[in-house]
C-alpha cells in the first residue's frame, strides 16, 4: 500500500515515500524514467555485434546479395555495420563510414536487393532471440536509408 504523503509542507512525507519505493521490485533511486534505447534492448555492441555478423554472412550466400559481396572485406564492412547498427540504435559508438549514398554510389541497388537485405537481417535477429517489437524497429531504422541505397 502507498503511504499518504504528509501535506504540510513541499517535501514532506517524501522521505516516507522515497522508503516505500525501495521495497518495490526493480526500484533504484535516481534512476531514469526513460525507456532503454534500441541499442541497450539489443543487448549493446556485443549483441548487435553477432547479429550483424550473422546477417552479413547470410548476404554473402543469398544468390541475391551475394555477387555483391565476392571480394569484399567482410571483417571491414561487419565492424562498419556494427559502428552504424550502434550508432542508429542510440549507443555511442561512432560511425566511421562513408554516408550511405557514398557507400552505395554506382551499385544501382534495386528495392528486391534492399528488400533481400532487410530480410538477411530480420532472420538473423530473430535466430539472436530479438524481441518482435526490437525487430520492427530495426527493420525501420533500415528502411529509412532506403533513398540514400537504391538506384544510387
Amino acid at each position: 500500500m502507498c503511504p499518504d504523503l504528509d501535506p504540510s509542507g513541499p517535501n514532506a512525507g517524501l522521505v516516507e515515500y522515497e522508503s516505500w519505493l525501495r521495497d518495490v521490485p526493480d526500484y533504484r533511486p535516481g534512476a531514469s524514467s526513460t525507456p532503454p534505447s534500441l541499442y541497450e534492448r539489443l543487448g549493446g555492441a556485443e549483441r548487435i555485434a553477432a547479429i550483424v555478423d550473422d546477417a552479413l554472412d547470410r548476404h554473402a550466400v543469398n544468390p541475391l546479395l551475394a555477387p555483391r559481396f565476392r571480394g569484399k572485406d567482410l571483417p571491414r564492412l561487419k565492424q562498419l555495420g556494427t559502428q552504424f547498427f550502434c550508432m542508429g540504435s542510440g549507443g555511442p559508438q561512432r560511425y566511421e563510414g562513408r554516408d550511405m549514398r557514398t557507400a552505395h554510389a554506382g551499385m544501382n541497388v534495386s528495392e528486391q536487393e534492399l528488400v533481400a537485405a532487410i530480410d538477411d537481417f530480420v532472420t538473423a535477429m530473430r535466430a539472436q532471440g530479438v524481441g518482435a517489437a526490437e525487430v520492427n524497429e530495426v527493420v525501420g531504422m533500415l528502411y529509412s536509408v532506403k533513398n540514400e541505397v537504391l538506384r544510387t
